[in-house]
């Protein structure tokens, strides 16, 4: 079974945030803040992406990405010539 998960970008305006756990919940969900304006993200229900909910980027979005969980043998069946790199 393939499930599909939120990811989201991080770029705006050019500039890549780093998103963190804000250490706030709401209805059972992480905020985040970037580490580079300390806006808050959330994802609103019924919004496709995240939303930034006070500071800098108040009012804007981070656009939710094509994206979904599997098991290697899972993944590997849809994307046979998907390779892994090992580290030394």
């Amino acid at each position: 079974m393939v499930n599909l998960a939120a990811v989201y970008s991080r770029e705006i305006d050019g500039q890549i945030l780093t998103l963190s756990a804000s250490g706030w919940t709401y209805r059972y969900t992480f905020v985040l803040y970037d580490r580079e304006t300390e806006s808050l993200w959330y994802h609103l229900p019924g919004e496709n992406g995240l939303t930034g909910i006070s500071g800098f980027y108040a009012d804007r979005r981070l656009p939710e990405l094509e994206s979904l969980v599997a098991r290697w043998n899972q993944w590997k069946e849809l994307h046979a010539d998907t390779g892994v790199l090992k580290y030394p």
